[in-house]
Parts: C-alpha cells; structure tokens; sequence
C-alpha cells in the first residue's frame, strides 16, 4: 500500500539517488587524480563541477525532507536487490530496488549532472570571449 504522496516520493528518491551521484563522482575525482591522464584539469574541474551542482540539489532536497518530516533509510542489499525505507508523516514505506536499475538511474542523474555543468561551462567561455 502506497503511503507517500508522490511529490514525497520524488523528494526522497532524488535524494536518494543524488546521494549515490555524489559518491561515485568522488570516487571518479579520485581516480582522475590519481591516474595516468596527460591532462587532468579539465576532467577535475567538469567533475568537481558537477558535485558542487548535486551537493547544492541535495542540500534543498533535504531542506524539503526536513520541513515535510521525510526521511529515507537504507534496510538491505543483496546480489539482487537493495531496499531502503521511505519516511513522510509518520508513514513508512518500503521499497525493493533492482541493483542494475539502481545503477542505470545513478547514471541517468550522472549524464543529466555533466549536461548541466558542459551547459555552465559552454556560458563562461561565451562569455570569456
């Protein structure tokens, strides 16, 4: 039985999924600095850009979750499926991921995060000549 209203849904999720973004972008920056790239800078700095962005949609996302009582809460993983538990109102729903539909969605945030930040990017060079 559904007990979140759907914006409260898309709240969390985003939350959710923002979150797992922003950990694999810092691993991503790690690699990059650590790697054997001729020219680092320019990846660093799409990068860094792009976790700045999702650090800055987290950070209102949670403002929302805090004034709507929401909250999301990781239960389990296995080879299969991870489930988190979905909180607004005092009501909790739980939820079963597929592990590669996880994935798929943390990319889809990760292409839509270096769409944004190349468009910031492509702004400030326009504007620099």
């Amino acid at each position: 039985m559904r007990y979140l209203k759907d914006e409260e849904f898309e709240i969390t999720s985003r939350f959710l999924f923002l979150s797992m973004a922003i950990i694999v972008l810092e691993k991503d920056i790690k690699q990059i600095e650590t790697g054997a790239f001729k020219i680092k800078e320019p990846y660093l700095k799409l990068l860094r850009h792009m976790e700045q962005l999702a650090k800055n949609e987290r950070k209102s996302l949670r403002a929302k979750m805090r004034k709507g009582q929401m909250d999301v809460v990781f239960v389990q993983k296995n080879d299969t499926f991870s489930t988190y538990l979905f909180i607004a109102r005092g009501y909790e729903e739980e939820r079963r991921y597929f592990n590669p539909a996880v994935r798929k969605k943390v990319e889809m945030l990760y292409q839509e995060l270096m769409v944004e930040a190349l468009k910031d990017q492509a702004r400030f060079l326009s504007e620099a000549f």
